[in-house]
């Protein structure tokens, strides 16, 4: 399909489908934030955005969109409550395979031009063997009418290859300055005892690990702020278990702690990226579980990695850096500065989906002119390469 909007004058239309509850017209309203995951910072004269609205529902409704979310995977009443905004654009962005699986079939239900089609996803891949034979092959058919496959991280890269037969490409993520400025360092000093936070509501966090890692250990005073249940062996006075609330909360944890540490189990996805960008913005050191592609983003020098599953190598590590404010400085710097030079930022995340969507449009403008010149005075639909490969220019 090439662009409906044709004229040099008229910027392309993109439509973000955004999963319920992040309209941008009520997320944090009174914030001035903006779309959540910074995707308002492509807005330009070359492409005027729309988003997904949250249509009011009532209980019954809300029960009964959220079971078949939950039995389908992807939102088809969210989907189908927007679909005129959807229909009329020119490329859809989707941030998760829970939205791009229903923005595909409701363009595979379309007869004439269609939108393109630029599908993320993100944990669709790490649970894609143990999906039924049924399910998957759905999917497939669906995952064939994106035009573009987008991943987080090489990891989850390779996965699409591997089970799709398709290229994606790697999209960096980024955090919102507004919320996390940049805070310079200048000389790390932890407290005694050392003050270690983890924070994060994701299924891959490993609680289990930290739980091990610092319990009864007086040289650490941890807090671990999570909405989910954390099973505790012990009741250690040293760690405290407790969920934050909001912006506010959140920013307080990080100025208490010294060390953010993002204990994660096995995935392809990055998990904990977002807490591992708001713990360098705010100028602490950093401690991941080396799994899921976060190399990706920060290398060994500036965000310190240890193996799955090992308390004993994540206590020594915290300990060990702890000893070392001086080089525990340079390497927090290093993280910084990484952040920078990669534009790890919501800014930097649109930049990425503008590039990528003017070379899609691009590319469908030339194959429009191609069916042009090979049969005149016809309108014969274009046909898209479902395995084509787009490059950030």
């Amino acid at each position: 399909m090439a662009s409906k909007s044709t004229a040099a004058s008229v910027p392309a239309k993109v439509h973000v489908h955004l999963y319920y509850g992040v309209d941008p017209s009520r997320y944090r309203k009174d914030d001035n934030v903006g779309c959540l995951y910074g995707y308002h910072h492509a807005e330009s004269n070359s492409l005027a955005l729309s988003y997904s609205q949250d249509h009011p529902e009532g209980r019954a409704m809300r029960l009964i969109r959220r079971g078949l979310k939950a039995l389908l995977g992807c939102d088809l009443i969210h989907t189908f409550r927007n679909r005129t905004a959807l229909l009329e654009a020119d490329v859809i962005w989707t941030h998760t395979e829970r939205e791009y699986l229903s923005a595909a079939l409701l363009l595979m239900l379309k007869r004439g031009p269609k939108p393109l089609l630029l599908a993320q996803s993100v944990w669709l891949l790490d649970i894609w063997n143990s999906l039924g034979v049924v399910k998957r092959a759905i999917y497939k058919v669906l995952l064939n009418r994106a035009d573009l496959l987008t991943t987080l991280t090489h990891d989850n890269a390779a996965l699409v290859r591997r089970f799709w037969n398709r290229d994606a490409t790697v999209v960096l993520y980024g955090i919102g300055t507004e919320d996390f400025p940049l805070q310079p360092v200048t000389q790390w000093r932890p407290h005694a005892p050392l003050r270690v936070a983890a924070l994060g509501n994701d299924r891959d966090r490993d609680w289990q690990t930290f739980m091990e890692a610092f319990e009864n250990d007086k040289r650490f005073s941890a807090r671990l702020a999570t909405q989910r249940k954390v099973p505790r062996p012990s009741e250690a006075d040293n760690v405290v278990v407790a969920p934050v609330t909001g912006i506010d909360e959140q920013r307080k944890l990080y100025e208490w702690a010294d060390v953010i540490v993002v204990p994660l189990h096995p995935n392809h996805h990055a998990s904990g990226i977002t807490v591992v960008l708001e713990g360098v913005m705010a100028g602490k050191l950093v401690i991941a579980t080396d799994i899921g592609g976060l190399k990706d983003y920060f290398s060994h020098d500036a965000v310190s990695y240890v193996p799955v599953h090992d308390p004993h190598s994540l206590r020594e590590t915290v300990a060990a850096l702890a000893a070392d404010p001086d080089g525990t400085t340079a390497r927090i710097v290093r993280a910084q500065q990484e952040l920078v030079s990669k534009e790890l930022t919501t800014r930097g995340y649109a930049r990425q989906h503008v590039a990528l969507t003017h070379q899609m449009l691009r590319d469908a403008a030339f194959r429009e002119g191609v069916t042009s010149l090979a049969r005149p005075g016809t309108t014969t639909p274009i046909k898209r390469n479902p395995h084509k490969r787009w490059t950030v220019s």
